[in-house]
């Protein structure tokens, strides 16, 4: 039992990419007419909702890469006691999603830098994101991409979550 344990959390760590690597990845899955979707977001307190969210994307293409918030630039946006779970953590999370094929952390404050690096021919945000408002759109629409907004599950948030546990704990 405990040496499948050990293998899930080898091959969700070999997801776990740099940029540099991903660009690789990312062009020879282009070369071969393969469709890369990529995602974004804190991640912080992974839920139901971001799993459903995620598989939907991953049926938008054929390789799906997200991208996750680094500690510090989750301190920036959402307040000096976040995040709950480090970023290594929260990546080997979501790398060991089956809807997931790639994830990687990124330190700046948007993804804009690692969109106009890997191309990706599908953006997906939450329709908690107004269209205007995505980062990184311009690249996807200015290659011929699509920028596509899914509807969230209903009843979960992170920030939500979060207070709940505060007020029962």
């Amino acid at each position: 039992m405990r040496i499948q344990g050990v293998r899930g959390v080898v091959r969700a760590q070999r997801k776990i990419k740099t940029l540099p690597a991903l660009t690789r990845i990312v062009r020879e899955a282009k070369s071969k007419g393969r469709r890369v979707v990529f995602t974004n977001g804190c991640f912080d307190l992974l839920h139901a909702g971001h799993v459903k969210l995620l598989e939907r994307a991953r049926r938008l293409g054929d390789v799906l890469i997200v991208a996750v918030n680094s500690d510090q630039s989750v301190a920036v946006l959402k307040g000096p006691s976040r995040p709950i779970v480090g970023e290594r953590d929260r990546a080997l999370i979501l790398a060991a999603l089956e809807s997931v094929d790639y994830v990687t952390i990124f330190q700046e404050p948007t993804p804009e830098r690692l969109i106009a690096r890997l191309r990706p021919q599908v953006l997906v945000k939450g329709a908690d994101w107004e269209a205007s408002g995505i980062v990184g759109r311009q690249t996807v629409h200015r290659d011929h991409g699509r920028v596509v907004r899914l509807p969230l599950a209903k009843g979960y948030s992170t920030s939500r979550l979060i207070e709940r546990i505060r007020c029962h704990g």
